[in-house]
């Protein structure tokens, strides 16, 4: 069985993109420390699943030459991992190794997970991670909060209308005031 865990960024007023759907303020605190660690992070085996919006910045980014310059690390790992976007409106996936999915998410996620292989990350893509999370689907939430308020946006759990009970598992604080916490579903 896969697993599926969650990385993103949120502000200190819960936040994960502006009201106009901007996330440059998760940009500003990185340091030489933090970016290590998103190095490291990007080090493992997996498949990323991203939503339409998501899909289409990330891919307007890392396969740039600005991208191989300033995030090489990074950048190779998301152009060579394998890649799902999942979308209803898109007709074709054109970054490399990345697949299409047009079915609905909740149900292609579950049959994901029965399959065999490398564990699956989402990045982004709040609208996924709502649905993933409300259906129980998520092994693991990789939180980075960020020392920034922003007032207004829109918070990952957008639409969820069940309590999700976590557990903390993992916490590490950064110089740069940013603290990576990591949480599992409660039992």
């Amino acid at each position: 069985m896969r697993k599926l865990a969650v990385f993103d960024n949120i502000t200190l007023d819960g936040f994960f993109t502006a009201a106009n759907g901007d996330f440059t303020w998760a940009k500003g605190h990185m340091d030489p420390e933090f970016n290590a660690f998103v190095e490291q992070n990007a080090q493992g085996k997996g498949e990323l699943l991203f939503g339409r919006v998501t899909y289409q910045l990330m891919m307007s980014y890392w396969p740039t030459p600005m991208a191989a310059k300033n995030d090489p690390v990074v950048a190779e790992r998301m152009n060579n991992l394998s890649k799902i976007v999942f979308s209803r409106t898109l007709d074709k996936a054109t970054w490399k190794n990345t697949r299409l999915i047009k079915d609905d998410v909740v149900e292609a996620v579950s049959r994901m997970k029965q399959e065999s292989g490398d564990s699956m990350v989402i990045l982004g893509s709040g609208r996924i991670v709502s649905q993933l999370a409300a259906a129980g689907l998520i092994d693991e939430y990789q939180i980075v909060l960020n020392p920034v308020a922003l007032g207004t946006g829109r918070t990952l759990f957008d639409g969820v209308k069940q309590k999700l009970s976590l557990k903390l598992s993992q916490t590490r604080a950064f110089s740069n005031g940013s603290i990576f916490l990591r949480y599992e579903p409660a039992a």
